[in-house]
């Protein structure tokens, strides 16, 4: 989970990679550098991730059978709603239940 401000979109074969600055990385499991590529399995524009915006990101490392692909996705069933001082609070206090 994590804070990011989406940079730029870009269309790759079937999917779409967000280019995000990570603003506050809340919860975990992976390190993060200040720049990530987001993946998203689809082209459609779900959900809609509006460059320049920032949001509240609950995505998954996604590592391939063979070792050779390690990547943030954000799937269908993942979490991104806007920024903002109320989403911030929320998960802070959850982070302290956690």
């Amino acid at each position: 989970v994590f804070q990011g401000r989406i940079l730029a979109r870009r269309l790759v074969g079937q999917e779409t990679r967000y280019e995000v600055e990570v603003k506050t990385p809340y919860r975990h499991r992976f390190p993060l550098v200040p720049r990530e590529y987001l993946w998203v399995p689809n082209t459609c524009g779900c959900p809609p991730l509006r460059e320049g915006d920032e949001y509240l990101l609950m995505a998954r490392r996604h590592v391939n059978y063979e070792h050779t692909l390690n990547r943030i996705l954000l799937q269908d069933d993942g979490y991104a709603r806007p920024w903002t001082p109320r989403e911030d609070r929320l998960v802070r206090e959850a982070a302290r239940r956690c």
